[in-house]
């Protein structure tokens, strides 16, 4: 796999979709975006055959690209390319990622790059996205987990002046119980069920906010909590912009005003992606580029939308 302008194979593992695209390390973006439904739980041969089959369906037969790049869920060594998550993906645990994909995708070793997926997002909302230009962001993914990323001049940081251990917020202490329990999946749903009596998935309630009173209700609460979130968690960064992402920001119309209202009286701008699952693979590539010792073309506010 050599030649600078040869492309980067760049992979998402989510909590229930693989998605890949080809990263173009002259422009700094991606191409078409594919992806298959990958199960959590699922036995480890079933993952690892997914990826052959993204791989497949992605990579025109005569291309040969750079390398691979991956953006994986903490927890995950991401230097040795093995799995610790026990939460989902269990078949994965302690399982050689790099010298199994290196295998069956016949990619040597050190051409694969892994990397966290929250930290991902950000360098590509960097690149391309909400974050162009900010010196000081925070990513925060928002879905059935709470995944956060915080960067200065462009570069993630994993600690420093207010940042939280490893850059994460969602197991921070909050109330009686964690960050994570109060701005995911699982919060919305509570608010909708303690509101209606009913079971729903967020999606529908969604959906359902622009007529049903108790559906918007849940999602004001949600952003009322989010900005209190927020600013507990991120305030001592001094972040110039937040940028939410992940399914739940989707439906940012429903919470945003109140999340902002949180962060109100601070000069920090809170915005939603505006890339979603485009921008884990656009910094996986970036990150790839980076780690071989390349320079991936800066971007900037006018050339934001830009696609290869």
């Amino acid at each position: 796999m050599d030649g600078r302008s040869a492309p980067i194979l760049v992979f998402d593992v989510g909590g229930s979709h693989m998605a890949v695209s080809l990263f173009d390390p002259p422009s700094s973006n991606i191409g078409a975006v594919r992806d298959l439904r990958v199960l959590p739980d699922g036995d480890a041969e079933r993952f690892f055959t997914t990826f052959e089959s993204l791989v497949h369906i992605s990579l025109p037969a005569p291309a040969s690209p750079q390398g691979i790049a991956i953006a994986m869920p903490s927890p995950f060594d991401y230097e040795r390319g093995i799995s610790h998550m026990r939460h989902k993906f269990q078949s994965l645990y302690q399982l050689d990622l790099r010298r199994e994909l290196s295998q069956r995708l016949c990619c040597p070793p050190g051409d694969i790059h892994f990397l966290n997926d929250a930290a991902a997002s950000l360098i590509g909302e960097m690149q391309h996205g909400g974050a162009v230009d900010a010196k000081r962001a925070i990513g925060i993914t928002l879905g059935t987990g709470v995944g956060s990323a915080f960067a200065v001049d462009g570069n993630i940081v994993v600690e420093g002046r207010g940042v939280p251990p490893g850059g994460e917020i969602w197991n921070q202490a909050y109330r009686d119980g964690a960050v994570e329990d109060v701005i995911s999946t699982v919060a919305i749903q509570r608010i909708f069920e303690q509101l209606t009596g009913k079971n729903a998935e967020v999606r529908d309630i969604a959906s359902s906010a622009v007529h049903q009173r108790e559906a918007q209700q849940t999602f004001e609460r949600f952003g009322t909590e989010l900005g209190k979130v927020l600013r507990q968690t991120c305030l001592a960064f001094a972040p110039d912009r937040i940028v939410l992402g992940g399914g739940i920001a989707r439906a940012a119309a429903h919470f945003l005003a109140q999340a902002r209202e949180g962060l109100a009286d601070t000069p920090t701008e809170l915005l939603v992606s505006e890339l979603f699952e485009r921008a884990p693979l656009i910094g996986a590539g970036i990150s790839w580029v980076k780690r071989n010792g390349g320079s991936p073309r800066r971007n900037n506010r006018d050339h934001a939308t830009e696609q290869v």
